[in-house]
């Protein structure tokens, strides 16, 4: 294998408006081996449709109204700014998905690797447009989207780099946004569709499978950049948790990576070096 699949560990809201919580994924992804953790980024104010902000909602912390609770969700420049040395302590990246323009906007203040747009946001045109002003690289999900939706984001992001005379990575993520993905639904092949659909593009895999072996079969197939949720465990309240990888599991989904980026080889039927003394006593 010619690369190093870049590995996410998405911790995204799975900490539960916990500093505490968040630290300790960190610590999970560096200590795993991964190369970032990403999180998401809200403004409540924006995101929330005026519909649902007074609705109630029951939490872990009581009754309350779902603006409230997304308003818990949220970490603060103080809190975001552990985060950022604390990732910088353990010698991993970290980004986030920006669900808005105050919040890629808040972002944009820390040294990022990239910035991440999600499934729900490719066809936002506003925002994407900002991200390509921002950041040096640009991340999107291609979930619950056409093959049309993504060329046309794609299209997008070429002409906003031509109009602004400026140049970024973009890099292109085939994903199922079901929560979690039903196996048969994956479509892993897709990857090798973005890929000759996109060929200047790296191209990768965001999973929502309860599994790990498709995840590992997605970078045999092409992936070059992987991006799972991670999880304390798995019974946590929250809408994420049940289908993300576990501390034992993202050890095990590591390992199982970097194992097949070993073993993957060039393809050439020739005599290996282990082999050299087995052929020389069976065959003399």
């Amino acid at each position: 294998m010619k690369y190093k699949t870049y590995i996410i560990a998405e911790i995204g809201i799975n900490h539960n408006g916990s500093l505490d919580n968040a630290l300790k994924l960190i610590d999970i992804a560096a200590s795993a081996g991964c190369d970032a953790v990403k999180f998401q980024k809200r403004s409540p104010e924006d995101c929330v449709p005026h519909s649902q902000k007074y609705l109630p909602k029951n939490t872990p912390w009581g009754k309350m109204t779902y603006i409230n609770y997304k308003h818990k969700m949220e970490f603060s420049e103080d809190e975001y700014n552990t985060i950022d040395n604390h990732c910088k302590d353990r010698k991993i990246e970290w980004s986030a998905s920006a669900w808005d323009l105050s919040s890629l906007h808040f972002l944009s203040k820390y040294n990022l690797p990239f910035i991440k747009i999600p499934s729900a946001k490719l066809t936002d045109h506003s925002l994407i447009a900002a991200a390509v002003q921002s950041f040096d690289k640009v991340i999107i999900s291609t979930g619950m989207s056409t093959i049309d939706e993504v060329r046309d984001a794609v299209r997008f992001i070429e002409e906003e780099q031509s109009r602004s005379n400026k140049s970024i990575k973009l890099e292109i993520l085939h994903c199922n946004s079901a929560y979690p993905s039903p196996i048969d639904q994956l479509n892993l092949r897709a990857i090798q569709t973005l890929k000759d659909f996109f060929p200047k593009y790296k191209i990768g895999y965001s999973g929502h499978e309860l599994t790990l072996g498709t995840s590992v079969a997605a970078v045999y197939l092409g992936a070059e950049i992987l991006e799972r949720h991670i999880t304390l465990d798995r019974n946590m309240w929250g809408s994420d948790h049940s289908c993300s990888v576990t501390p034992w599991g993202l050890f095990k989904l590591v390992n199982g990576v970097r194992e097949l980026e070993q073993a993957y080889g060039d393809g050439i039927i020739k005599l290996e070096e282990s082999e050299i003394g087995a052929k020389k006593k069976l065959r003399g």
